[in-house]
């Protein structure tokens, strides 16, 4: 990570359940739990807007001002979303220093097109959005760029230019982005014609009175 890791602010939850979470959510808070590193798991609540923006952004890690009790830097471990799932509902949070090695998943982002997809019949298939990195904390990028205009047909994981520090743990051989070429249908022209021929020739003779 090139920029500062951004604060967000917290408070300890003294109550749980799914009646004090829906409580927390709609006064735009997040329900959020901090653990690991050998200390007590941590039930917070987190600031729902700033939390998501940052999200959005490409975001894993965050300094945690928990009300009272001083400032975690966490992970973001998992995310739960409602049912529908288009909304977060809950945050785990990991502690970490910025030294130590982790694994995280990183949006790529897919830069002009590649070359084949201006062929005739051609199909851009877009087969992952992100892959599976490791790294230091402090190195975690908000996503890894790919410049499609260099690809002639495809991208796989051993192709990407990776940021320095950065691991890609996805194998190598695993399609990002490819092209096919959709198969001409065969023209038929006359086809029909000719079977009604054929079908007029096997219809047998009316009699004559």
């Amino acid at each position: 990570m090139t920029h500062e890791t951004p604060t967000i602010n917290a408070a300890k939850r003294e109550r749980l359940g799914s009646r004090y979470a829906q409580r927390l959510r709609k006064s735009g808070q997040l329900p959020a739990v901090i653990y690991g590193h050998g200390a007590d798991p941590v039930s917070v609540s987190i600031e729902e807007k700033a939390t998501l923006a940052h999200l959005h952004h490409g975001q894993h890690v965050f300094n945690v001002a928990i009300e009272g009790e001083g400032t975690e830097t966490c992970l973001v471990k998992d995310l739960q979303f409602g049912y529908l799932g288009d909304n977060v509902i809950h945050v785990d949070l990991a502690r970490v220093n910025l030294d130590e090695k982790v694994k995280v998943r990183v949006h790529l982002d897919l830069i002009g097109e590649i070359q084949n997809a201006t062929l005739a019949g051609a199909i851009v298939v877009h087969d992952h959005s992100e892959i599976e990195v490791e790294c230091a904390v402090r190195d975690i990028p908000e996503s890894i760029r790919v410049e499609l205009d260099t690809y002639k047909q495809s991208v796989t994981v051993g192709e990407l230019a990776m940021p320095e520090g950065v691991v890609a743990i996805t194998p190598d051989g695993t399609m990002i982005i490819h092209v096919q070429i959709a198969a001409e249908e065969e023209e038929e022209d006359g086809a029909a014609p000719a079977e009604a021929a054929d079908a007029e020739g096997d219809a047998p003779a009316a009699d004559g009175d």
